[in-house]
């Protein structure tokens, strides 16, 4: 038995297995679809049938319309290749007709149903005709259908309308009339209606064309949302007012403008400025400075009214940082980030509670680089809530500033804290103005630029700096970032004098290093500063020292102090003030330089003419004069030698002491010598008016009689 199995299974499997994957015939058809379309006047002729849903065009299938009167069994065929046929009038009568689309390939053919009907109840009439009118409680539509020119009743209509902005349709069934109303619409909204009826024999009409109806305007309602773009520096000077753009179910009409009041700190008044206003994707910002304005109010209006002013605190003074003129709490809430392209969803930690409570969160994000106005927006959040979400499109290697504020009951904002955010992130470009700014023997000074935010195509996580030197030596640092600063400085320490070096930096981003920027330099020899600057120091103090001891001597020197003068300085020397030569001296160094102490060389000097004479013991000293005027004075009885001196020189007055021509020296006698002589001359009974005695000068520099004799 199993022999036989096995030897009639292969002819089975060859007569059923071509039967499984044979091509199947055509999918059956659905039933057409057939009517006989109306004009404006009672002619209605030719039938007009559709296939829907119609087949997929690209299979290789023919449709064909058969149909036959109820009471024949003629059957009349029409081929094509597209799925609508026309049976003229000619070829069918009136009555009930039984309709079927065939569908054949090569593989077979399958029938639809039947669609059986009576042709005087398949008449559509044209579409009817709309008019409106447009109260200030309601919108209402009127439209005309021919029923009556058929000689037929009036049956019911179907009325849909919708907004501009709606996409769905508001649809009525049945209504009786020919009239509708939307009781109180939107203010000053464009409405659109469409309307299709039939008569109490034959098919709806078509939709009619859609009629537009704009209803009444009114005054708009509600508040603008109104905020501050202040860039990237949150600086209130460089601030603008910003405010959204109505809804147009609150604009209820065209807006006519903006109504901007600035109040100052200086002025308690207002002013009014309603003509620097720009508007770009239903943002507008006012174009005017805020220094020193205290507060902003925002009202639109159109030719009805006018909306509430909405009110905006600003910081005082006006440049002021916000940050410093609002402080910000104590503790900053984190604020997170998840941004792409197409959306940006930022969160936050709840922030402490001031003293003012909150009333509600702004979330607003910049694009750097923008001016006042472009690529800004704002969300404003209930306070319970932590979370807003911002719809793109987000731009590539672009820096956007996220911010978070509270805004108070009093309508004071709070600057919280903001964060740079990328929707996708590349490599920084090359860091402008690289260079060396000090240069010393074992360490410089580099300065480099940062790069702007708006070029640096990714959040900069530090710069990198890379020295390298002859001896194929090489250092890395890496500069942390600081973002307030525009320019940037580090020390390169450790270094050796005289050396060559290169130094290369570059930007780090989380998508990699940029480009470099090189710049070179060599660091200069040692210079022994340490071991001048003490000797320096020192010949500086002596010469110092020096001066104020000559200033000082000198001044001890002049006038009544030069006897003591000289006694200190010059150890048994006779007096100066005996000398003509000295006086001859110090007429010219009062005359020329009295503050310099040096002496006056006289070109040929006189000391003195000696001249030895004899004296008698009895004779007294005469005043004896010379060829040069020099004079021997006798002394007078009851004084000493320097005591009549003394006389002498006092009745000689000036002119005899400061004269020129007189002889340079008459008669020098030191005055510890002239009482050591006079103790003398005491001690031997001799008397100074009796005897010449040979004064201190004569006994310590001149020769003696004797030795004049000898020679």
């Amino acid at each position: 038995m199993a022999t036989l199995w096995s030897r009639w299974l292969p002819s089975i499997l060859l007569v059923i297995v071509p039967n499984c994957f044979a091509p199947a015939p055509p999918a059956l058809p659905s039933p057409p679809q057939c009517y006989i379309p109306c004009d404006e006047t009672d002619y209605c002729a030719d039938i007009h049938c559709s296939l829907n849903p119609r087949p997929d065009p690209e299979l290789n299938t023919t449709y064909s319309l058969h149909w036959a009167q109820a009471n024949s069994t003629e059957e009349h065929v029409l081929n094509g290749t597209t799925f609508f046929w026309i049976i003229y009038r000619e070829n069918f009568n009136r009555g009930e007709l039984h309709v079927w689309v065939q569908a054949k390939d090569e593989h077979g053919s399958a029938k639809s149903q039947n669609a059986s009907f009576d042709t005087d109840n398949i008449n559509k009439l044209p579409p009817p005709k709309l008019s409106s009118v447009s109260h200030q409680e309601s919108l209402e539509i009127f439209w005309t259908f021919f029923c009556e020119e058929h000689q037929l009743p009036f049956g019911d209509c179907d009325v849909r309308y919708r907004t501009e902005e709606d996409i769905v349709w508001t649809e009525s069934k049945k209504v009786l009339n020919l009239r509708y109303a939307v009781e109180s619409p939107q203010a000053s909204t464009l409405y659109e209606f469409q309307v299709r009826c039939s008569c109490e024999k034959g098919l709806k009409s078509d939709w009619s064309e859609i009629h537009p109806v704009r209803s009444k305007e009114e005054a708009p309602e509600g508040e603008l949302d109104v905020w501050r773009d202040c860039g990237t520096s949150q600086e209130s000077c460089d601030c603008v007012v910003t405010w959204k753009e109505l809804p147009k179910a609150q604009a209820r009409g065209d807006i006519q403008g903006y109504e901007v009041r600035l109040s100052y700190n200086s002025d308690p008044g207002q002013r009014n400025l309603s003509t620097a206003v720009a508007c770009e994707k239903k943002i507008c910002h006012f174009n005017s400075s805020l220094r020193n304005v205290s507060s902003v109010s925002v009202s639109a209006y159109n030719t009805c009214g006018a909306t509430s002013a909405s009110y905006l605190a600003l910081p005082t003074p006006g440049c002021d940082r916000v940050k410093n003129g609002q402080r910000k709490h104590t503790s900053e809430p984190a604020v997170h980030l998840v941004m792409n392209e197409e959306n940006l969803t930022v969160s936050w930690e709840p922030s402490s509670q001031g003293s003012d409570p909150q009333k509600e969160h702004v979330v607003e994000y910049k694009q750097a680089g923008c001016p006042p106005g472009q690529g800004f927006d704002w969300i404003k959040v209930n306070k319970g809530l932590r979370t807003g979400i911002f719809e793109g499109p987000f731009k590539k290697y672009t820096a956007y500033q996220v911010s978070l504020f509270t805004v108070s009951n009093s309508n004071k904002v709070h600057h919280l804290s903001s964060v740079i955010g990328y929707s996708f992130q590349g490599p920084p470009p090359r860091v402008p103005s690289f260079k060396v700014s000090s240069i010393a023997a074992t360490h410089v000074i580099l300065f480099w630029e940062s790069i702007p935010l708006r070029r640096q195509r990714g959040e900069i996580l530090y710069y990198q700096l890379i020295v390298e030197s002859g001896a194929d030596r090489q250092n890395v640092f890496n500069v942390s970032v600081s973002p307030q600063q525009k320019n940037q400085t580090f020390e390169l320490p450790g270094l050796s004098p005289g050396q060559d070096y290169e130094v290369r930096i570059r930007a780090v981003t989380p998508a990699g290093p940029g480009a470099n920027e090189t710049t070179k330099f060599k660091t200069k020899h040692h210079e022994h500063f340490e071991h001048i600057i003490p000797v320096v120091f020192g010949i500086f103090f002596l010469a110092v020292t020096g001066i104020c001891i000559c200033f000082a001597f000198y001044g001890a020197c002049r006038g009544e102090n030069k006897t003591w003068c000289l006694s200190v300085s010059l150890t048994k020397v006779p007096d100066a003030r005996n000398s003509q030569i000295f006086r001859h001296m110090k007429h010219q160094m009062n005359d020329s330089f009295p503050w310099i102490c040096i002496p006056v060389h006289e070109p040929h000097p006189k000391i003195s003419l000696l001249e030895v004479v004899e004296v008698q013991p009895w004779a007294s000293v005469e005043k004896i004069s010379n060829t040069d005027r020099s004079t021997n004075l006798a002394p007078k009885s009851g004084c000493s030698r320097a005591d009549c001196r003394d006389d002498q020189r006092e009745e000689a007055g000036p002119e005899e002491s400061h004269r020129y021509g007189r002889e340079e020296y008459s008669q020098m006698v030191d005055s510890d010598e002239e009482r050591d002589g006079e103790e003398e001359d005491r001690a031997d009974g001799w008397s100074s008016s009796e005897e010449w005695s040979a004064s201190g000068y004569e006994k310590h520099f001149m020769p003696t009689a004797l030795e004049v004799q000898e020679v």
